[in-house]
């Protein structure tokens, strides 16, 4: 199986408050953030991070890559440097890129942290799947709102838990569907 996500935050309170994270501390929340992921992902699932998974922990990046189930690929986010800083923490990837080009069935994917406007593949009905806006509906949502082929994997719009492509394409028309009717 391939599961998808991004901007965990894990171990960074201020992630509550910014995203209204429906937890009352840093420690709650990684409790759920790593229940929620290891209830769905096995040892041998892929799962491909979009960025920022562990940002201002008072622990060390390794403590909860350990725990994390399934084969790594991190797509770096601007606020990765715990994991990029540890020889330790980045042995838990199978890879760690800007940009990754994947294949899930039939779908072409070009993955990266930042939503872009235009991605490899845009012209052949490849999808994007990004991170780093979070649940955010500002400008950078409403220009990606317009492509119907770019996909956020933000936890906060996913359940905070890794989801599979089928899921990640229904839960970004849910939370469309939800801006629409404000």
């Amino acid at each position: 199986m391939i599961y998808y996500t991004a901007d965990l935050h894990l171990g960074h309170a201020n992630a509550i408050r910014f995203d209204k994270r429906p937890f009352s501390a840093w420690q709650e929340m990684d409790d759920a953030l790593i229940e929620n992921w290891n209830s769905r992902v096995k040892d041998t699932d892929l799962v491909y991070i979009g960025g920022d998974l562990i940002y201002k922990s008072e622990k060390p990046a390794e403590w909860y890559l350990e725990q994390l189930k399934g084969r790594k690929f991190l797509l770096v986010g601007n606020h990765d440097q715990a994991i990029l800083g540890s020889e330790k923490a980045r042995s838990y990837f199978e890879a760690i890129d800007k940009m990754r080009h994947i294949i899930d069935g039939k779908n072409q994917i070009c993955m990266c942290h930042f939503p872009l406007a235009e991605w490899n593949g845009y012209y052949r009905g490849h999808y994007h799947i990004y991170g780093h806006i979070h649940g955010d509906r500002g400008r950078t949502y409403e220009i990606m709102s317009r492509e119907p082929r770019a996909l956020n994997a933000g936890c906060m719009i996913n359940g905070y838990r890794p989801v599979t492509f089928e899921e990640l394409v229904e839960n970004n028309r849910v939370f469309q569907e939800k801006k629409e009717a404000l």
